[in-house]
C-alpha cells in the first residue's frame, strides 16, 4: 500500500489519523490482465487505487476503441462521471496488466468526508487534480502535433511502450498504428 499513500499524500498532506481512517475503508484485490473495472453504461461506486499494474478507460466510437486515460502504479481508476454526476459511466476500464489494487467504496468515502474536513479537503483535491488533467489532455489534442503527444506521454511514462499496446498508444493519441509507427522509426522505436 506504499505507492496507493504515496499518492494520497501527494494530493493533500493527510494526518496519520486521517491516512489511517481512509486506509481503513479499503480492501486489497488482485486482478488479471484483461478485467474489467468498469463497464460502460454501469453506475459503479467504486474507486480503485493501483497498487500494481496498468489499466486503460475507453469508449467506443463508431465500433472503434478510443483509449483517453492510461493508469499506472499509485494512480486512481474510477467513473468520474458515476461518481459526480450520479449517472451511469461512459468508459469502460480495462487493466493491462495483474494488477492488485486497493478498492473504496464511494458511500463510505462520502461519509468521511462528512465526518473530516482534512479527508474532505483531499477530495476536492483530488477532484482538482483530475480537472486538470483533463484540461491538459484536451489542450495537447487541441494544440499539439502527434509527434509532440507522443514525445510528452513517453517524457511521462518512459515505459509504455513496454507496457501497453501500441495499438492502444496510437488510440489515445488520436492517431492511426501506421502514424505511431512512423513517429517512432524516427526515434529508433522509443
Amino acid at each position: 500500500m506504499i505507492a496507493i499513500k504515496e499518492r494520497i499524500k501527494a494530493l493533500y498532506p493527510l494526518s496519520e489519523k486521517s491516512m489511517d481512517l481512509l486506509t481503513a475503508i479499503m480492501h486489497k484485490e488482485v486482478h488479471q490482465k484483461g478485467y474489467l473495472l468498469f463497464e460502460a453504461g454501469e453506475r459503479s461506486k467504486k474507486i480503485y487505487f493501483l497498487e500494481k499494474g496498468a489499466a486503460r478507460a475507453f469508449h467506443y466510437k463508431n465500433d472503434k476503441e478510443v483509449t483517453f486515460w492510461f493508469g499506472f502504479e499509485g494512480d486512481i481508476a474510477l467513473s468520474y462521471y458515476a461518481y459526480f454526476a450520479g449517472k451511469p459511466g461512459y468508459e469502460t476500464i480495462e487493466l493491462l496488466e495483474d494488477a492488485t489494487l486497493y478498492v473504496m467504496n464511494w458511500d463510505d468515502l462520502q461519509s468521511l468526508f462528512l465526518q473530516h474536513i482534512e479527508i474532505a479537503n483531499w477530495g476536492r483535491k483530488l477532484a482538482e487534480n483530475e480537472l486538470i488533467n483533463t484540461e491538459e489532455r484536451f489542450i495537447s489534442h487541441q494544440f499539439f502535433s502527434a509527434k509532440e503527444r507522443y514525445l510528452s506521454l513517453i517524457n511521462n511514462y518512459s515505459d509504455i511502450t513496454q507496457r501497453v499496446l501500441l495499438g492502444h498508444i496510437a488510440s489515445y493519441l488520436g492517431i492511426t498504428q501506421v502514424t505511431l509507427s512512423r513517429i517512432r522509426a524516427g526515434f529508433g522505436k522509443k
